[in-house]
């Protein structure tokens, strides 16, 4: 999770307007989306790491519908890619930070998700790990024209 933004801003670096902003095909998300998206997600989590801290087992809500919704309606290929990575990049640095402070006791604080019942602080970090590398993976796709 600390090298992501790193990786991000390779990946963008040099790559001309046109291509983040050129989606691989009508259903996947051009790069600009996918960093956009990863900045949103970022604030997400950080919210919800910090409601878990400050109550038992917040219930939470998920729709796996508002990703799309939020790249339409936050109109992603229009942002700035560099813009959006900064954003993300700094708000992952704090979401570390906070994490890094966090005894084990604080990681097994948790949260009731709606379909996967309470996942904790950990969980959510292994699950945010795992969506880095994905939407890696999915931008060096769009950049290379792929679905």
């Amino acid at each position: 999770m600390s090298r992501t933004a790193d990786d991000l801003a390779a990946a963008i670096r040099g790559q001309s307007e046109a291509a983040l902003v050129r989606r691989p095909d009508g259903k996947n998300w051009a790069a600009n989306e996918i960093i956009c998206h990863l900045r949103d997600i970022e604030e997400v989590y950080f919210v919800r790491f910090h409601s878990m801290l400050s109550n038992d087992d917040p219930k939470i809500y998920a729709d796996p519908s508002a990703a799309d919704r939020f790249a339409a309606d936050r109109q992603y290929l229009r942002n700035d890619a560099a813009q959006a990575l900064a954003a993300f990049r700094r708000r992952r640095e704090e979401s570390l930070a906070l994490l890094h402070t966090l005894t084990l006791e604080q990681r097994q604080r948790g949260c009731l998700h709606p379909t996967r019942g309470r996942i904790t602080i950990a969980a959510f970090v292994t699950m945010l790990a795992w969506h880095d590398d994905n939407q890696l993976d999915q931008l060096y796709r769009a950049l290379d024209g792929k679905a």
